[in-house]
């Protein structure tokens, strides 16, 4: 599982490039599923835009759903690419069409799930998210990472004091947070790399620690250039 992506936010296709090298190269097969942006036509676009030629693409919509058969949509992908909005909105819209329960099949026959924002935090069983306006404690993801997450954790003021005021006080088990610009490979449930496209960008461990406080621990990160 890849925790992080490119062309949500880069140009330099650094984090992409990155994530192919794992899928297999252009023979990838790549399914991008925009929910949480609410199948953004837009999104699709940059989608297509930044992978077509370097992969085989494919999108799977649900709020204008055109297959019938979602099992293969997802199945038959060598890589599901969750895009970033709204993460409340995206669980509930995959439960509703049984995509979690594919998603979960996907990853125990070995696909490679990865993803940006939303596309980051759903993995976990929490984490914090703004789905609701203001930042607040999600308690609803996949749970296929134990812990919690928080994506955005250098570029959106108020990401990393929640979490760490929620971690610190037990409203979140202590988890993984991700700076823009870095990205996280964990292999059977256990962290197997940190990468990042530029200087800066980081993993952290998060985890509760005496009085109140918590324990942040910045991981290495291997420079992709």
């Amino acid at each position: 599982m890849l925790l992080g992506g490119g062309f949500s936010l880069d140009t330099d296709g650094l984090l992409d490039d990155y994530l192919l090298s794992l899928a297999g190269g252009r023979r990838a097969r790549v399914c991008f599923l925009p929910t949480a942006s609410g199948d953004s036509t837009e999104y699709v676009e940059r989608f297509h835009d930044a992978l077509d030629g370097r992969c085989r693409t494919s999108v799977l919509r649900l709020f204008q759903r055109d297959r019938e058969d979602v099992r293969a949509a997802v199945l038959d992908q060598d890589v599901i690419y969750v895009g970033g909005g709204n993460t409340a909105n995206m669980l509930a819209v995959w439960r509703v069409h049984g995509v979690d329960r594919l998603l979960v099949e996907a990853y125990r026959a070995g696909v490679l799930l990865c993803g940006i924002s939303a596309g980051m935090l759903c993995w976990f069983g929490a984490g914090v998210t703004d789905s609701f306006g203001p930042l607040r404690v999600l308690h609803d993801g996949l749970g296929l990472l134990t812990g919690s997450a928080c994506p955005h954790y250098d570029s959106e003021p108020g990401r990393r004091p929640e979490y760490r005021r929620a971690v610190a006080s037990g409203a979140l088990p202590a988890g993984w947070a991700l700076d823009d610009g870095a990205a996280a490979l964990f292999r059977d449930g256990v962290l197997a790399e940190s990468v990042a496209r530029r200087p800066g960008a980081h993993l952290y461990s998060v985890a509760p620690a005496a009085d109140g406080v918590v324990r942040e621990t910045e991981m290495p990160a291997r420079l992709l250039i």
